[in-house]
């Protein structure tokens, strides 16, 4: 069944750029790290924060070696204190003994992700505990422009800004000017969850993205501790693809000294794996530095062992095709024992499918293996091993006429 559409919603070439990258990296890190909590209430000493050995690079050497495309720092989390030397405040690395109070943390992770060539973004918390003037929404407003001004013209071209919506459940904040420092300044960086965003949040903190998640939705909760849906801004676009989050230690965003139990395994991430960037969303890993300023070995192993496995299964597959229109067979040269098919649309002309099936050819008939709704930017279907000699993909239900960007089939056992 077709139904014409004049002009299906389009991502903007940044937003499609963003989609391609699919895995990022989130770095929690800051005063928390040195204190044994997840939120600080913005009375700890900057005393506190004194990393001995600490190696952006190490960091980000990670990430990329697992096949992360960017890296996300948190520059300022809810307890006010800054990675960098800002002018608005004195409550920043600034003040801390950490290299005499000399060191700029945002500028370490820029630096590195320019040397390893992935994308650097930046998370500034709305919610700022510390600074006295939260109070007053006029005089924060302008100090929040000024920190958001200084790390959006300092850094470089950023790939994401990070909004947190975490106490933020009903404080108005001047997301007009916010949005037009922005689009002056770094208009091609992806926007998550508040203001005008690019981006939306899942809607969770477990990585994982419902089926369908459509790329197309028009409300989103701005936070996990709120019912309320996201205020757009009239230049919020109607394509708003989600980010999955998530820390690879369970529930626990920063470095903690007792985690000995909490890393999350292999088969925990490769599972998120599939129900993010498998259910056409991204996703973002967390891994947070200890307070020595390093990820932790089991962090480091932990990550490139997925890294390894996402490789092993998807990066080389047996057969792989593109098409247009309804149907879209894939002649295999000889029996293959298959047990995933990948489908990617050609989403820079919208979202078009809205329901398809995929067979495989067995012992002389088409046995149906998946079905579904959503594909965008990517469906991965996994199923029992079969072999097989042709795989056919069949839309049908769609808008305008299905372009298929890859039909790709894998034999991920052995």
């Amino acid at each position: 069944m077709e139904k014409q559409v004049q002009q299906l919603p389009r991502p903007s070439e940044a937003q499609l750029a963003w989609q391609d990258m699919e895995m990022g990296m989130f770095c929690h890190f800051g005063m928390n790290t040195f204190c044994d909590q997840e939120w600080g209430d913005g009375t700890d000493s900057p005393e506190k924060f004194n990393p001995a050995s600490l190696d952006a690079r190490q960091w980000v050497k990670t990430a990329k070696e697992a096949g992360f495309k960017y890296f996300v720092l948190t520059a300022k989390h809810h307890d006010g204190f800054c990675l960098w030397p800002t002018a608005t405040t004195d409550y920043s690395v600034a003040s801390s003994p950490w290299k005499n109070g000399k060191g700029d943390v945002v500028r370490e992770c820029e630096e590195a992700c320019r040397a390893e060539g992935i994308g650097f973004g930046l998370y500034l918390s709305p919610w700022d505990r510390h600074e006295p003037c939260y109070s007053d929404a006029a005089a924060y407003d302008e100090f929040y422009a000024k920190q958001l001004e200084e790390l959006i013209t300092g850094y470089g071209p950023l790939t994401e800004i990070w909004f947190d919506g975490a106490g933020s459940e009903g404080r108005e904040y001047n997301w007009q000017r916010i949005m037009d420092l922005i689009n002056q300044h770094q208009p091609n960086a992806m926007v998550f969850n508040m203001g005008a965003p690019t981006i939306r949040w899942v809607g969770n903190e477990d990585g994982l993205a419902p089926y369908p998640c459509w790329n197309t939705a028009e409300s989103a909760r701005v936070s996990m501790f709120s019912d309320a849906s996201l205020k757009w801004l009239p230049q919020t676009p109607r394509w708003v693809p989600a980010e999955c989050d998530v820390p690879i230690r369970k529930d626990r965003w920063f470095w903690h000294p007792d985690e000995e139990h909490t890393l999350l395994s292999l088969e925990q991430l490769m599972d998120i794996y599939y129900r993010s960037v498998g259910h056409g969303a991204v996703l973002l890993l967390n891994i947070a530095p200890d307070s020595s300023g390093l990820f932790p070995d089991a962090d480091v192993e932990r990550v490139l062992e997925l890294g390894e496995e996402i490789r092993r299964r998807f990066a080389a597959p047996l057969y792989e095709t593109a098409a247009e229109g309804n149907v879209t067979e894939l002649v295999l040269d000889e029996q293959n024992v298959i047990d995933h098919i990948v489908t990617m649309e050609h989403i820079a002309y919208g979202e078009r499918v809205r329901a398809y099936k995929l067979e495989v050819f067995s012992d002389g008939a088409w046995k149906t293996v998946a079905e579904g709704s959503a594909i965008g930017h990517k469906k991965i279907d996994r199923f029992e091993p079969i072999a097989a000699t042709k795989v056919r993909l069949t839309v049908t239900e769609h808008e305008d006429t299905p372009l298929i960007r890859k039909l790709a089939v894998y034999n991920c056992t052995v």
